[in-house]
């Protein structure tokens, strides 16, 4: 057992929850997590800690004493650290260094509304936010929590889908007048002015996505960028059409700023995702911001708000 501790604080949250999955969603772990964890507890111990059955579990007698001792000494050992300028408290929630990387295609303001409050409210958590479309290795990069538009095709992570992005081709009223609005696909690559962004990935613009899973990019971009928000200024400013998401288009499409064409081409929305590696025990500065950006990106502006 790396962190005998850290056992007996899973032991705890299981002990009280009554149930593998609630403490596991407490954790901010998996349910195999938590299992394994028991079980090794009770390998060290050499005793059962809870009574196993369909229904759920209980705590065995041995399992019951043990709870009383294990909290009583996490809560010595948790008065060791007090909170600067609060003694007795624990601060272990919200000191430390997390690296967080999510794309730039999100935007910076819906990140920084759940980041810069969290910030604000604990004054001993320090975060690391690394926009890029690259994609990151975890592992290597030492990254804490990500944030991915689209599948989650890794099963090596933790995952929760938070969100759906729905995207729309859209423009300025003024240059929908001037050029027309188009009213096939290669009407719009072809013959309609275009903004596009470029894939960091393979330098190549990315392509716009429409339905039944058809991809094509623009054939000649009147304006190729690799920032989103340039590309929505641009969108903005009348230069050409732009496949935007729902965060970067909805509030200019409700305004009037901006209307959208070929609505019945469009592609299914996308999955947002806010993920982690799998590893225990998971830092509880970690948790704490992997459940504020859960909580944060679930209010991104949708088409179907």
């Amino acid at each position: 057992m790396n962190n005998p501790l850290e056992a007996l604080r899973v032991f705890c949250c299981a002990a009280q929850a009554r149930n593998f999955r609630d403490a596991a969603q407490q954790l901010a772990v998996s349910p195999q997590v938590v299992t394994r964890v028991v079980r090794e507890l009770e390998d060290t111990l050499g005793e059962p800690l809870f009574h196993r059955s369909t229904r759920g579990v209980r705590l065995t007698a041995f399992g019951a004493q043990l709870v009383e001792r294990a909290r009583s000494a996490l809560a010595g050992v948790e008065a060791l650290f007090p909170v600067r300028g609060q003694p007795g408290q624990v601060n272990e929630t919200t000191s430390g260094l997390v690296r967080v990387t999510a794309p730039r295609f999100l935007g910076r303001a819906p990140l920084m509304a759940t980041l810069a409050p969290l910030l604000a409210a604990h004054p001993g958590l320090v975060l690391d936010l690394r926009l890029s479309e690259v994609r990151a290795d975890v592992v290597d990069q030492q990254i804490d929590i990500g944030v991915r538009i689209g599948p989650m095709r890794d099963s090596g992570f933790v995952a929760r889908a938070v969100a759906q992005v729905h995207f729309h081709v859209v423009a300025t009223p003024t240059l929908v007048a001037r050029v027309g609005a188009p009213q096939t696909i290669a009407e719009l690559l072809d013959q309609r002015p275009c903004t596009a962004m470029i894939d960091l990935n393979n330098g190549r613009p990315w392509n716009w996505l429409f339905r039944g899973s058809r991809q094509q990019a623009p054939a000649v971009p009147a304006f190729v960028t690799d920032d989103p928000e340039a590309e929505q200024a641009a969108v903005l400013a009348g230069i050409g059409f732009g496949q935007l998401p729902d965060f970067l288009a909805q509030p200019a499409l409700r305004e009037g700023r901006l209307v959208s064409v070929l609505d019945a081409e469009a592609p299914k929305p996308w999955p947002v995702h806010v993920y982690r590696a799998r590893q225990s025990p998971v830092p509880a500065r970690v948790r704490l911001v992997f459940e504020a950006l859960v909580q944060g990106l679930a209010k991104l502006p949708s088409s179907s708000a």
